[in-house]
C-alpha cells in the first residue's frame, strides 16, 4: 500500500532534476506518475533502445505471432508521451555514476547531474553458456528487436528447440506450435517451472503443451550447440543425442542489470537492494521494477519480482518516494500467463508445506488451487479462473480463516467464502 504524504512534507523543488534510467516498463510509468503528481521540475529519461517505454508481455505472444505491431506495445500513446515534458535520451548508454558529484557519465562522456535518480535497468536475457554458443546462432527474448528476429523461423516447415521450461520458453513454445513449427523443450530440472510453481502445475503445464504437438524433454542437459553442414544447428545432450533444428531460443532466464549500481557502491544481492520505500543505500537514489530487490512481507524475504504488476506498481511508489512522499511498498506477489487459449495467473507464494484445496481439477479447462497455512488462505493459482482468483486473492490479503471443505464445494461461490 503507497500512503498519503506524511504531514508537513515538502514538495520537490521545481528547479531539481530528477534522472529515470531505464526506459522500460518501470520507467515509463515512474515517469508518467512524477509529472501526474505534479512534478515540474526537468526530467530525463534514459533508455537503450530506440523505442518509446513499452510492455515486454505481448512480445511472447501477439508481437511475435506478427499479429500485433510492435508500436502496440507502447506504454503511452505519442500524444501522452510528448505530453509529460521530458528529455527522452534514446540509444543511451548509461557507464557510470558519481555519487559524490550526483552526476551520471555516458558512454560517450557527456555527464548530466541529477538531484534524484531512479533506476529501473531491468534485466538482459541469459545466453546459452555451453560450447559452440559464441559461434553458434541462437535467439533470447527479452526486446522488440528479439521478437522481430525470431518472428520469421515461426512458420510450417521449420524446427526450434527451446532451451529452457520456464515461463518464456513455455510461452514461446506456445506461440511457435500456433504458427505451424515443429517444437522441443529441453528442460535441465525434473519438471517445468520448477522454480515458481507446485508439481501439479507443472503437470497441468506438462499435458497442455503435449497436447499441442510440443514434444518436452525433462532432466535433459544441454553441452553444446554447433551449426550443421546443412544450415541447420545442431544441439548435443548430456547422453550424446542431438537434435537438429532450423532455431535455438534461450529461455533460461534473466540476469538484473545492477552493474550501474554495482560499480557505483550501491548495496546489490542479485540485483539492487532497496527498502519498502524503493530507496537504495544512497538516499537519493531509487530502484524499481526487475533490476530491484526489495523485502516482501508475503514471502518473509527479500525477492527481485519478474512480472508486469511489479514493473508499473513498483515504477510507481518508486517515483512517490523520489519526490518526498511517503510510500510502503509491501505487493502481494502476482504473476500471469497465457499459452494456447490458457490464463494461468499466480497470487503469493505456494509452498510445499501448504494443504491443497482444489475448486475443480488441473486437468479441467478451468480450476482453482488454493494453498492453506492452516485454516487461512496463502496463495491461489488459477486457470481461465480470473473471477475466483480475484476473490482468492481478498482472501489471502484479508488472512482470513476459511472452512476448507466449504471452499472445495463448487457449489458455494468463491464470493460467498
Amino acid at each position: 500500500m503507497i500512503s498519503d504524504p506524511p504531514p508537513g512534507a515538502t514538495a520537490i523543488s521545481t528547479a531539481a532534476t530528477i534522472v529515470i534510467v531505464g526506459a522500460g516498463q518501470a520507467g515509463g510509468w515512474a515517469a508518467r506518475t512524477l509529472r501526474s503528481e505534479g512534478f515540474a521540475g526537468r526530467l530525463v529519461l534514459i533508455g537503450d533502445e530506440a523505442h518509446p517505454p513499452y510492455e515486454r508481455p505481448p512480445l511472447s505472444k501477439a508481437v511475435l505471432a506478427g499479429e500485433a505491431a510492435p508500436a502496440s506495445t507502447w506504454l503511452h500513446k505519442p500524444e501522452a508521451f510528448e505530453a509529460l515534458r521530458m528529455e527522452w535520451w534514446v540509444d543511451t548508454r548509461v557507464a557510470r555514476i558519481d555519487r559524490g558529484a550526483k552526476c551520471l557519465e555516458m558512454s560517450d562522456g557527456e555527464r548530466l547531474s541529477y538531484d534524484k535518480l531512479i533506476l529501473c535497468t531491468g534485466g538482459k536475457a541469459r545466453v546459452l553458456a555451453v560450447p559452440g554458443a559464441d559461434t553458434t546462432p541462437s535467439h533470447t527474448l527479452r526486446t522488440i528487436g528479439d521478437a522481430l528476429s525470431l518472428a520469421p523461423e515461426l512458420q510450417p516447415g521449420r524446427s526450434i528447440v527451446i532451451v529452457g521450461g520456464g515461463w518464456i520458453g513455455l510461452e514461446v513454445a506456445a506461440t511457435a506450435r500456433r504458427k505451424g513449427a515443429d517444437v522441443t523443450v529441453v528442460e535441465a530440472q525434473s519438471r517445468l517451472c520448477e522454480r515458481t510453481v507446485p508439481p501439479e502445475i507443472s503437470e497441468h503445464l506438462l499435458g497442455l503443451h503435449g497436447a499441442h504437438g510440443t514434444r518436452v524433454m525433462l532432466g535433459a542437459r544441454i553441452t553444446g550447440i554447433a551449426q550443421g553442414a546443412d544450415g541447420k544447428s545442431v544441439v548435443t545432450l548430456a547422453d550424446g543425442s542431438t537434435l537438429a533444428c532450423h532455431a535455438i531460443v534461450a529461455g533460461v532466464g534473466l540476469v538484473p542489470n545492477d552493474a550501474l549500481a554495482r560499480d557505483a557502491g550501491l548495496a546489490c544481492d542479485g540485483g539492487v537492494i532497496v527498502d519498502r520505500s524503493c530507496r537504495t543505500s544512497d538516499p537519493d537514489i531509487f530502484a524499481a521494477g526487475d533490476v530491484a530487490v526489495a523485502p516482501n512481507p508475503w514471502a518473509g524475504r527479500r525477492l527481485r519480482l519478474e512480472s508486469w504488476q511489479n514493473a508499473q506498481d513498483q515504477g510507481i511508489a518508486a517515483a512517490r518516494a523520489a519526490l518526498g512522499l511517503a510510500v510502503d511498498y509491501a505487493p502481494l506477489p502476482w504473476f500471469w500467463s497465457d499459452q494456447y487459449g490458457m490464463n494461468l495467473q499466480i497470487c503469493g507464494i505456494p509452498l510445499p508445506s501448504h494443504r491443497v484445496v482444489a475448486r475443480g481439477t488441473p486437468c479441467e479447462d478451468s480450476f482453482l488451487l488454493c494453498y492453506l497455512d492452516g485454516d487461512v488462505v496463502q496463495a491461489a493459482i488459477g486457470a481461465n479462473a480470473a473471477r475466483d482468483l480475484r476473490f482468492a486473492r481478498r482472501l489471502i490479503e484479508q488472512r482470513r480463516q476459511v472452512d476448507p471443505d466449504r471452499l472445495a464445494d463448487l457449489g458455494v461461490p468463491m464470493a460467498k467464502q
